[in-house]
């Protein structure tokens, strides 16, 4: 029970060998403030991860529209009405092939 009491009253803080006592003291309060800092940096990281994987959702998202206006345009349909302005339209027969013959 004196042992109890001694340790409630600090005897073990201000004793002959308190030296080892306060080193160890010291030692678990760096170790703790160490985890904690471990943690929050963990727990930053998360945030920062989680940050990132939404904007990777948004630009994966923003790249698919972005393909699909591109094949709409890349149609027919579209073509000719972007040219027709200009007085283009498509031809009614299928294109012809030239041969050139080189002489020697």
């Amino acid at each position: 029970m004196s042992r109890v009491y001694d340790f409630l009253k600090g005897k073990f803080l201000i004793s002959d060998d308190a030296i080892h006592n306060w080193r160890f003291i010291l030692f678990c309060t760096a170790l703790a403030i160490f985890m904690i800092a471990c943690s929050h940096d963990a727990e930053r990281k998360v945030h920062q991860i989680a940050q990132l994987n939404k904007e990777v959702k948004d630009l994966r998202s923003e790249s698919i529209e972005a393909k699909k206006n591109v094949m709409k345009l890349k149609m027919k349909s579209a073509v000719e009405e972007k040219v027709l302005p200009l007085g283009i339209i498509t031809a009614n027969e299928p294109p012809k092939k030239l041969k050139i013959l080189v002489e020697k």
